[in-house]
């Protein structure tokens, strides 16, 4: 949530869907400048993700597999926060999940509305330094179809300067930890 937010007047509000994953609503709000009128939303508890970096500067990303774009995307290993999570802990759970992996120095990189258009969804991004690999890590869930892929700071530039492959959190989150890795 951003600080020194302005709410709107919530004059009514019906749930279209519950799913697993998300719901959809239809809101009619005044806004502050005092528009009235009906905005969707698509309600979400927060994500968090992390950007890996190995002890030799390699990038720790994974190559997932979304339905929704029906291909394969690089990214960096994320999660949804849970019920009364905090980012911290969704973070350091999936990056063991995902990655095999567990970081020693974590830095705390902010946060940012993914999709504000129709989702009031904040990922929190992290730096995971000194990392180790897991002699046991843990299980994936069902769902993850996850290869793990370590590729240098300028390999991932020149990728993602290609527009395809990688999806926006992860280019996004990459530019918040490029001071660091440099």
């Amino acid at each position: 949530m951003l600080e020194n937010q302005e709410l709107p007047e919530i004059l009514a509000s019906r749930l279209f869907f519950q799913g697993k994953k998300f719901q959809f609503e239809v809101n009619k709000l005044r806004l502050p400048n005092g528009v009235e009128g009906e905005w969707e939303c698509i309600p979400h508890p927060g994500g968090a993700l992390a950007v890996p970096v190995t002890n030799d500067g390699q990038l720790v990303l994974v190559r997932q597999y979304r339905f929704a774009v029906k291909n394969r995307l690089l990214e960096f290993p994320a999660g949804t926060i849970e019920l009364g999570e905090e980012p911290e802990i969704t973070i350091k759970r999936e990056i063991e999940e995902e990655t095999g992996y567990c970081a020693n120095k974590w830095r705390n990189l902010g946060k940012f509305a993914l999709a504000p258009g129709y989702s009031d969804e904040y990922i929190y991004v992290f730096l995971a330094q000194e990392l180790e690999k897991l002699p046991n890590p843990r299980k994936q869930d069902d769902d993850e179809d996850i290869e793990v892929v370590l590729m240098s700071p300028s390999e991932f530039e020149k990728l993602a300067m290609t527009g395809n492959e990688i999806d926006a959190k992860t280019i996004s989150s990459y530019f918040l930890a490029r001071p660091f890795l440099l």
